[in-house]
């Protein structure tokens, strides 16, 4: 961006590969992850006052004082997913729908929870212009994942729990694998739990993270 400029340069097709470069440069490689990233207008999803900085590796504010990701958190933790063509993922914070989107193109069905309803219905718009239609919707406690669709293949979780989330854990089939922020504070720890099909789960740490943090109940809006 040049000096004293707040217009973006290049196009945004040109921002989006930059982008993209950006993101293979700091080790989200998968194929399937990176063209998922290119085929989802991250702007759709952005509010209007901060569209021109849809394509920064940044998190943006929201609505209901969330955030959308940055896009490397996006693309780091829907790779560490490992997802499959017959996947059936559950998210917990559908947020703007700018991860719900990713993941969509990239497994069979998508179940994801909301606690504000403001969030999930904005976002429910987004998907039906996209033609998003392996997406299902909820609105609900996160916390309490969606017991009535388990066990579920992948697990996302988009806001910080203050321990392991063992309830969500519970959803998950014996070798799926669940990705989530986890601490107290404003700084988290990303980790993935893998299924090692006996009833336990392998632990890796992807790195320190600051996510909103995961709330019990739904939301009261004005």
């Amino acid at each position: 961006m040049a000096a004293g400029d707040d217009v973006p340069e290049g196009t945004p097709a040109e921002r989006l590969a930059k982008l993209v470069l950006a993101l293979r440069s700091q080790g989200v490689t998968d194929p399937g992850v990176l063209g998922a990233i290119e085929k989802t207008p991250r702007d759709l999803f952005t509010p209007e006052l901060f569209r021109e900085r849809s394509w920064e590796d940044q998190a943006l504010p929201i609505a209901c004082g969330q955030t959308i990701s940055q896009p490397f958190i996006v693309g780091l933790m829907t790779q560490a997913l490992t997802l499959e063509p017959r996947s059936r993922v559950l998210e917990i914070g559908t947020g703007s729908g700018y991860q719900t989107a990713i993941l969509s193109r990239l497994a069979r069905l998508v179940y994801t929870v909301e606690r504000y309803r403001t969030l999930m219905k904005e976002a429910e718009a987004r998907f039906a212009v996209l033609g998003l239609t392996n997406i299902i919707t909820r609105f609900g406690d996160g916390g309490e994942g969606w017991a009535e669709q388990a066990p579920f293949d992948r697990i996302m979780v988009t806001a910080a729990a203050d321990e392991e989330p063992k309830r969500l854990l519970a959803q998950l089939k014996p070798s799926g694998v669940l990705v989530a922020p986890v601490g107290r504070g404003p700084v988290q720890t990303l980790i993935r739990y893998a299924g090692d099909g006996k009833g336990g789960f392998v632990q890796e740490s992807l790195g320190e993270v600051r996510f909103v943090p995961l709330l019990e109940g739904t939301a009261k809006e004005l």
